[in-house]
């Protein structure tokens, strides 16, 4: 409740992209504008088409539900909603549902006069998304290399991919991506570890301040970046984490075929004159 009662004196009008005041208002804590209702219209229709397309499918099973692609033969072109055009217009629904969500986080921090932090953010695992169903079948020259909307068939197609172009293992985006990913874990359960702590002393103890903080961190692994140094490094981490993973699928493929394996490419290190022979 405090924080409805802080936000108040910026719910005002104004600092929308687009539509002005048509949808400037707010329902409850939620804020609506011309891209909410954009984003709940592509939502209610990317939904609608899964159903049917589980609907009209093989099975109910939640494991083995599937919307698959396009095949191959029809490239770059629309296919008919029984063979992966229900794919390609749930694709459109998706990234205009996404698109929309981050524009409107755009116009709620310009209501309330902060920086773009988030959008940005939330931009990067758009671009994840993007670079799998749309830059990278645009650049193999088919949606068929678009992955399925499924739980197992999803996994499937990851496996199969990542040993199909040179194995995900040796990719080195791959590598800087899951070295990301681990840090980000790394660091900020470190840092959540030690906010628990600080707060939740000892019965008769005091709360912890960042100075106790940055004492511990620098005890325990030599050099503390501070309370908004964590949240900076967390973000960057985890942003890096996302935008490894789109070059690691958009180069496996377009840019290192299928039988040419990574492992060819690590043959520079063997080849450095300290290693090779006279």
């Amino acid at each position: 409740m405090a924080m409805l009662n802080f936000e108040r004196k910026y719910r005002v009008r104004g600092g929308t992209l687009l539509g002005g005041d048509l949808f400037d208002f707010w329902i409850g804590p939620f804020y609506v504008g011309f891209f909410g209702v954009l984003t709940i219209f592509f939502t209610i229709v990317g939904v609608s088409l899964i159903l049917y397309g589980v609907a009209i499918g093989p099975t109910w099973n939640l494991w083995r539900l599937s919307i698959n692609p396009p095949a191959a033969e029809y490239g770059l072109s629309f296919a008919p909603l029984k063979e992966g055009g229900l794919w390609q217009v749930i694709t459109i629904c998706a990234v205009g549902a996404f698109g929309s969500w981050a524009l409107r986080e755009v116009e709620i921090c310009r209501k309330l006069g902060i920086g773009y932090h988030v959008p940005f953010a939330f931009s990067v695992a758009i671009f994840a998304y993007v670079t799998l169903v749309v830059i990278r079948p645009v650049l193999m020259g088919s949606w068929s290399y678009g992955f399925p909307y499924g739980i197992i068939s999803h996994l499937d197609w990851v496996s199969n991919t990542g040993y199909q172009y040179g194995n995900f293992h040796y990719n080195p985006a791959h590598m800087i991506a899951i070295t990301f990913f681990f840090t980000t874990c790394l660091a900020l359960a470190l840092h959540g570890g030690l906010i628990l702590s600080s707060v939740n002393p000892k019965k008769g103890d005091v709360v912890k301040t960042p100075e106790h903080e940055n004492s511990y961190i620098r005890d325990t692994i030599g050099y503390s970046i501070g309370t908004l140094g964590i949240h900076r490094l967390g973000l960057f981490l985890a942003l890096s984490a996302g935008f490894w993973s789109a070059i690691c699928i958009v180069i496996s493929g377009p840019l290192w075929l299928e039988g040419n394996p990574w492992v060819d490419w690590w043959d520079w290190w063997l080849k450095l004159p300290i290693w090779s022979r006279p």
